[in-house]
C-alpha cells in the first residue's frame, strides 16, 4: 500500500525516530511503499533511507494543545509562525499530489501535524491515520480543545495512541488504537572515538546518570543539574551524562524576541554557564548529539527524564532494553512504559531535592539498579519491539483500508 506519511517536525528527535523504526519494518517486510511530506531538517537524512519519494519544505503549519505548551499569554504569538508557514503546508502538499498523485492513506506523525494532514486529505481524498504521542490539554472548555477532538472524530479514519497515558488525555468515547513506540538497540558501525573517549574517563565508581534529548527548558536539564550540585554536597560520587543538543539555534531578531517573550527553549549555553557557577564540570558532562545512542546507554546505571510532560519519554524505553531503570517525572504511570517501584522511580516535576532523593535511593543501593533494571528490560521486550509494534500498525492501516490498498509499484528488497 502507498502511504504518505505528514511529520512537521524537521530535527530528528523522539517523534520522527519511533516514525522512522515502524516505517522500516513495514518497508522492508514489502507492506508499504512509503512518501514523506515533511519540514526541511535532520530527520530528512532517516526518512530518504526508506522514501519511495520525498518533499521537503521550509515549514508545516502546526497547532499544539498538548498539556504543557498549548496556547496562552504570550504563547499565542507562536500562532504566527504557524500562519507564515500555511503556505508553504499548501505548496508542499500541492506539490505531492501533482507528483504522486494517489495514495491508499496518510498517516500524520502527530496530532500537532493535523492541518497539513487534513489539507493533504482534502487533496488526496485518502482515509487519515492520526498519531498521538503527546499528552493533550483536557480543558473541554477551550474551544480548541474541542476543535481538535471534532477533527479527531469526523476526519480521522483511525486514532493511535502511544500508551495509556497519553491515550487518558484524549476523550474517553473516542476510540483509539494503543500502539507504543519501537527501539532497535543497535551501536553504529563506526564508533565515535571522541566519545569513547569520554566514556572512558568516566570515574570507575560513579553512579552514571544518564539525560537523552534535546536541550530544551521543560525537558529538566535545570532541575537535574540542581539535583546534581545537591548530590554533591552530600558526598555522593555521582555523574550525568547528557546527550543531545539544540535543534535548531535561534539568531537574531527572532532569537531576541523569543527571549523577551519567555518563549525561548535552546538553553545549552545557560547550562553549559550554570554548570561552571554551580563547580560541577567534573560530574555534570554535556556530550553533544551521538548516533551511537547504544554505546551511551550500555554505559549508564540510571536514566533521568524530569521533562515537565508528565509522560515515560522515549529514552525510558531505549535505555531500558540495555537493563536501564529510570528516574522519571509523572504523577500517575502506566504499566505499559513505567512500574513504579520496579521500573524505575517516579518524582514531581521541578523538584531538584526530589530529583537528588531518587538518584540517591540507586547511588546507596546498586542492587535496586540491578532489580529494576532487569524489570526494565522484559518490559522493554514486552512492548518495544519493533517487529510486534509495525505488525499492529499494519493491522490498524488494513482495518481502514479494508482490503482496498493497490498493490506496491515495486516490491522494496531487505535491507
Amino acid at each position: 500500500m502507498r502511504v504518505l506519511y505528514v511529520d512537521a517536525v524537521g530535527p530528528f528527535g523522539g517523534a520522527s525516530r519511533s516514525l522512522f523504526e515502524a516505517v522500516q519494518a513495514l518497508t522492508t517486510a514489502g507492506h508499504v511503499e512509503a512518501y514523506f511530506a515533511m519540514q526541511r531538517g535532520t530527520a530528512q537524512e532517516f526518512y530518504g533511507r526508506l522514501a519511495t519519494d520525498l518533499i521537503a519544505t521550509r515549514g508545516l503549519t502546526r497547532f499544539d494543545n498538548t498539556r504543557v505548551s498549548h496556547y496562552q499569554g504570550v504563547r499565542w504569538l507562536v500562532l504566527l509562525r504557524e500562519i507564515f508557514h500555511f503556505p508553504y503546508t499548501l505548496l508542499a502538499m500541492w506539490r505531492a499530489k501533482r507528483c504522486w498523485r494517489s495514495v491508499d492513506l496518510i498517516h500524520v506523525n502527530e496530532v500537532i501535524d493535523i492541518i497539513p494532514g487534513l489539507v493533504a486529505k482534502a487533496l488526496f481524498r485518502a482515509p487519515m491515520v492520526v498519531h498521538v504521542r503527546s499528552l493533550q490539554w483536557t480543558n473541554m472548555r477551550a474551544l480548541r480543545t474541542r476543535w481538535v477532538n471534532a477533527r479527531l472524530r469526523r476526519s480521522a479514519a483511525a486514532v493511535i495512541a502511544i500508551n495509556e497515558n497519553t491515550r487518558a488525555s484524549l476523550p474517553a468515547d473516542l476510540d483509539v488504537d494503543i500502539i507504543q513506540n519501537s527501539f532497535t538497540p543497535k551501536k553504529a558501525m563506526q564508533p565515535d572515538p571522541q566519545l569513547l573517549r569520554r566514556l572512558d574517563g568516566l570515574r570507575q565508581d560513579s553512579l552514571k546518570v544518564g539525560f537523552v534529548g534535546n536541550l530544551h527548558a521543560a525537558k529538566g536539564l535545570f532541575e537535574l543539574l540542581e539535583a546534581v550540585s545537591i548530590l554533591r554536597r552530600q558526598g555522593r560520587d555521582v555523574e550525568c551524562l547528557v546527550v543531545g543538543g539544540v535543534t535548531i539555534p535561534d539568531r537574531g531578531l527572532k532569537a531576541w524576541a523569543l527571549a523577551r517573550a519567555g518563549l525561548a527553549q535552546n538553553i545549552q549555553a545557560e547550562v553549559e554557564q550554570r554548570v561552571k557557577t554551580l563547580g560541577v564540570a567534573d560530574s555534570f558532562h554535556l556530550l553533544g548529539h551521538t548516533t551511537d545512542i547504544q554505546t551511551v546507554y550500555e554505559r549508564l546505571d540510571v536514566l533521568a527524564f524530569p521533562s515537565y510532560f508528565d509522560a515515560p519519554g522515549r529514552p525510558v524505553f531505549e535505555a531500558a532494553f540495555s537493563g536501564v531503570p529510570s528516574i522519571v517525572c509523572v504523577e500517575r504511570p502506566y504499566p505499559d512504559t513505567l512500574v513504579a517501584g520496579e521500573t524505575g522511580l517516579t518524582v514531581p516535576p521541578r523538584d531538584p531535592a526530589a530529583l537528588a532523593a531518587a538518584i540517591r535511593h540507586f547511588a546507596d543501593d546498586r542492587a535496586e539498579v540491578r532489580r529494576m533494571g532487569d524489570n526494565a528490560r522484559r518490559l522493554a521486550v514486552e512492548n518495544f519491539v519493533p517487529a510486534k509494534n509495525a505488525a499492529k500498525l499494519l493491522a490498524v492501516y488494513q482495518r481502514v483500508l479494508g482490503g482496498q490498498a493497490r498493490p506496491l509499484t515495486q516490491p522494496r528488497p531487505l535491507d
